[in-house]
């Protein structure tokens, strides 16, 4: 008997109708979702390590941070009327002050290159050693370490930080929990206005800060930064590392199996077995690793991962975890690097029983650090060599040249003279490419255009064709200015219109 087709009840899910692209069925197949898409973030207490790691982190910091704050406040002399900040981004001149090197808005091509020279030697230090700017040296990864330093120092470690969080309200947490919050605004403001202090002359801006006289972007740009380093370093911290930063997709397309990361040796440490478990089966002759499941290497991560289930995005390398494993391992009396700095390449050599393998100059590293000493070396020798005198030419528009009643032919331009020196210059201008060509200055003289210390000088420029020997069209002009002291010279290009 035919078996009788089943019955469809309003509880019964309709079958989904079927598609037919060309002579092929197809059935569009949606997969359920169950819950949110949404994961909370869960709070990370990391405990506190003491070893090489640390102690590099905490040098780093003292330094960078030492650095940051301190800078402004240098002096350096360049003499009457200029500024004596070591190091000064003055907006309202258009200038940039380094120790002796002054940089005007025309040299942004230093600025360019900078950058460039910056973004290779991230590359390097990612094909030599994984995130390692990530782990010592990015602010966010030096000011989080700040703010968890003022949070241990005032909530204790990891223990007590947890039973804090779990305990009710009291006047104590109430106290503890102000006194943490307001150390992280106290950091967080004097972040910002140390940055502010780089804008203008740092001793001078501090008293009008204090003395409410400061111009209103200044108090804007502290609240700003304000608000943004208590947020993502007292608040975010890891999230900022693993949902904001782009670095870390980044870096995992520019990294290879040559390249050092933290890396757990599971050859050495599997299987896991607690230490008392490991020194019965060692006595039996069966395998036991060295690895007892402390999670000491879990509590101690910043990011709150288990670098024993491999490489992860969100490992910023920092060395931490291998600080804790090697004082778990120096306990139990067994040798350190459990954890530590290795490359895929080498594990994998150790795995099939060969020997170490390590290629940190290989052409990736070479190539990196071949194009960074040619970009620092070309803009070392561009500094060097460039020039302190400045100069442009803009022609007249409207008219675009005059024929006089001798037959002359007078054309116009704007002048723009720059001295990039210390001291008043003289400048003497002449022009190239026009036989006979007469050049007069609007209110002075062209063998002698005077330009203020660090500033430049506009002049009314009238170059003069001899009747009868002018062009019939438009010609090359070239101008040309010589410092009658140093013997500089500096050129520009136009042209000589005529009908």
């Amino acid at each position: 008997m035919p078996l009788a087709e089943p019955t469809q009840t309003a509880s019964a899910p309709r079958p989904r109708p079927t598609k037919k692209f060309g002579s092929r069925a197809t059935r569009t197949a949606i997969p359920a979702v169950n819950g949110s898409l949404y994961a909370a973030r869960t709070k990370i207490q990391p405990q506190a390590v003491r070893g090489t790691f640390r102690r590099i982190k905490w040098a780093l910091l003292a330094a960078t941070l030492g650095v940051y704050y301190a800078v402004p406040f240098i002096r350096w002399d360049r003499g009457p009327g200029e500024p004596s900040q070591a190091v000064l981004l003055d907006l309202d001149r258009g200038r940039f002050h380094f120790f002796s090197i002054e940089l005007w808005p025309q040299d942004v091509t230093y600025v360019m290159g900078l950058l460039i020279l910056a973004a290779l030697v991230l590359f390097l230090m990612n094909a030599v050693a994984g995130r390692i700017w990530c782990g010592y040296l990015c602010p966010q990864t030096v000011w989080t370490d700040l703010f968890l330093a003022v949070e241990r120092l005032v909530e204790g470690d990891r223990r007590e930080r947890l039973k804090l969080d779990a305990a009710p309200w009291s006047m104590e947490k109430i106290a503890l929990r102000t006194m943490k919050h307001a150390i992280w605004l106290l950091i967080a403001w004097w972040t910002g206005g140390a940055w502010v202090l780089y804008f203008a002359d740092a001793p001078t801006l501090v008293m009008q800060l204090a003395t409410y006289q400061a111009p209103p972007a200044a108090y804007i740009a502290i609240l700003t930064l304000t608000a943004t380093t208590y947020l993502l370093a007292g608040h975010m911290r890891e999230q900022v590392c693993t949902y904001m930063c782009p670095w870390p997709r980044i870096q995992a397309a520019l990294t290879d199996e040559h390249a050092y990361n933290i890396l757990y040796r599971d050859a050495r440490g599997e299987p896991r077995v607690s230490a008392k478990q490991a020194a019965v089966l060692r006595a039996a002759g069966q395998p036991a690793g060295d690895c007892v499941d402390c999670f000491a290497c879990v509590t101690a991560c910043p990011a709150g991962i288990d670098i024993r289930d491999g490489l992860q995005m969100d490992c910023i390398q920092c060395g931490l975890c291998v600080d804790a494993c090697d004082t778990v391992m120096a306990k139990l009396g067994r040798p350190a690097g459990l954890i530590g700095y290795d490359t895929e390449a080498n594990r994998r050599s150790r795995a099939a029983g060969k020997g170490r393998v390590s290629h940190v100059v290989r052409p990736r590293t070479v190539l990196y650090a071949a194009l960074v000493a040619g970009i620092g070396g070309f803009m070392l020798y561009s500094l060097a060599t460039r020039s302190f005198m400045g100069l442009s030419v803009l022609h007249d528009r409207n008219p675009l040249f005059v024929t006089l009643s001798d037959g002359s032919i007078r054309n116009g331009y704007t002048v723009r003279l720059s001295n990039k020196r210390l001291g008043e210059r003289h400048y003497a201008l002449a022009v190239e490419g026009l036989p006979g060509a007469r050049v007069e200055v609007v209110g002075g003289l062209a063998g002698d255009l005077p330009v203020p210390s660090n500033a430049t000088q506009e002049f009314r420029v009238l170059v003069f064709a001899p009747p009868g020997a002018g062009p019939t069209a438009s010609v090359p002009l070239t101008f040309r200015i010589a410092d009658a002291a140093t013997g500089e010279t500096a050129r520009a290009r136009d042209s000589f219109k005529a009908p």
